[in-house]
């Protein structure tokens, strides 16, 4: 397709022509994705396929310089494997954050991202996870099973993958685009048809069609509200004079309403790369308890649209939003800065928020949004142990429904930050409304101190909150 053409399709849908580009090349992961069931030439043709395939997507959106910009941590990683398994975990851990801080701070990609560009450090944040990951696995591999964490066991690797193995897992069919994140293990046993993904004689099973048309109608459903909802709300009103005039109500429901239109378009991308995972078969995460037994695809779910918006407690987001992203953080820095025998605290939270915010970008409006969240789960763990000691039906309701109104308005008061990114918008934006997302979580942490009830006995499907 010549350039004119492209720039008449950009501007016919409103965007640029790198984003475009970029959008041709991930709905393209989806028929690339689904290719791979066929792939000849066994394990070693699938890996790669999935290798090159995803290096040569990454080309044609972002150029040449992205898949060197891959390769570098992608190197340092495996290296760190061959050279240090000891100490291969942190190692890498450093590396790679070190080279993705560095590519953060050169590209300052939330500008382009602001004003309609893109470059190739979104699916280097995407890859960095990656690799973290199947480094600390393998260090993982060198510890007593005894002294692991149910996921340490599950996904350890006692055996270093080959470069093959780990350049087709790295940037498999373009999955690294956006997601979702999973692991080495995972992509083994998918590639080698072992496990949950042996053949059986009548072929592949299960059918991924009908879950991939889900993913699909749910992608255009997320597009069509952004398209409609977002030039009514654009973020550039708050720095208006126009947003000045709104009395208090009216600039925090304008709060709101940008937080949730901004939203869906990331529920439309997470919704392309789940249809991508699901049709190529990885997404396939067993069967449900229902007869007959239903096939689940949940290793390809990133969010959940209606978990998001209709969140009882703060503490829910977490699992329903970016959601192998929080497990990633949860299993490799969140649970590992926990001490045998120890519980985690608000200090685990806080850091866990802060690596999140650093892998983001350095701006300012990340540091404080992640920030932000963890007072806001913080927050609402105060609201839900008042909730559970509460000895009447109508309190613990009204407590149910509080928790429910404190996270929707602390969630989009917050969100701001994350979309305008720069200091001044983002305090000024915060002050607009008194603080009020701020002064809210703080004030209920501190009268969690005074009001503390004792805490009942949990079940464990309870301890998450």
């Amino acid at each position: 397709m010549e350039l004119p053409e492209m720039e008449s399709m950009a501007s016919a849908i409103g965007v640029s022509v790198p984003v475009l580009r970029f959008l041709l090349c991930f709905a393209a992961t989806i028929p690339v994705s689904f290719l791979h069931r066929f792939v000849p030439g066994g394990t070693a043709g699938r890996h790669l396929y999935a290798g090159v395939t995803g290096a040569f997507l990454s080309y044609l959106s972002f150029g040449f310089s992205s898949n060197l910009h891959f390769i570098v941590p992608m190197l340092l990683g495996y290296a760190s494997m061959v050279f240090c398994r000891k100490y291969c975990g942190i190692i890498a851990f450093i590396l790679a954050f070190g080279y993705l801080i560095g590519c953060h701070v050169y590209y300052m990609s939330g500008d382009a991202w602001k004003e309609g560009g893109i470059d190739a450090t979104g699916a280097l944040m995407v890859i960095t996870l990656k690799i973290i990951s199947c480094v600390i696995n393998y260090n993982d591999g060198l510890l007593k099973e005894e002294d692991l964490r149910e996921a340490q066991k599950k996904n350890r690797l006692l055996k270093m993958p080959s470069f093959l193995e780990y350049f087709g897992y790295c940037l498999c069919c373009g999955s690294h685009f956006a997601g979702p994140v999973y692991e080495m293990n995972d992509y083994l046993e998918w590639t080698e048809r072992k496990g949950m993904w042996q053949r059986t004689k009548q072929g592949f099973s299960p059918s991924p069609y009908w879950a991939t048309l889900r993913a699909l109608l749910q992608a255009a459903l997320c597009m069509g509200l952004y398209l409609h909802l977002g030039p009514h709300f654009p973020l550039s009103r708050f720095t208006e004079p126009v947003y000045q005039d709104y009395g208090f109500w009216k600039r925090l429901s304008y709060q709101y309403m940008s937080g949730f239109s901004a939203r869906w378009k990331y529920y439309f991308i997470w919704s392309i790369s789940e249809a991508s995972v699901i049709i190529s078969g990885l997404g396939f995460s067993g069967w449900t308890d229902s007869n007959p037994p239903k096939p689940r695809w949940d290793r390809a779910k990133n969010v959940d649209v209606l978990g998001v918006e209709l969140a009882k407690s703060s503490v829910q987001l977490p699992l329903v939003w970016n959601i192998q992203v929080s497990t990633w953080l949860r299993h490799y820095v969140y649970e590992r800065m926990v001490q045998k025998g120890t519980k985690p605290g608000f200090v685990q939270l806080l850091a866990t928020q802060t690596v999140s915010a650093i892998w983001h970008g350095l701006y300012p409006g990340y540091i404080i949004f992640f920030a932000q969240s963890a007072t806001m789960i913080a927050g609402s763990r105060v609201l839900y142990r008042w909730q559970q000691a509460s000895q009447t039906d109508p309190l613990k309701k009204l407590l149910v429904f509080v928790n429910f109104a404190y996270t929707l308005l602390v969630l989009n008061y917050s969100s701001v930050g994350f979309m305008v990114l720069s200091l001044h918008e983002t305090l000024a934006a915060y002050g607009s409304v008194y603080y009020i997302g701020t002064v809210l979580p703080i004030g209920l942490i501190l009268l969690g101190k005074v009001i503390a009830p004792a805490r009942p006995a949990r079940s464990k499907a309870q301890k998450d909150q």
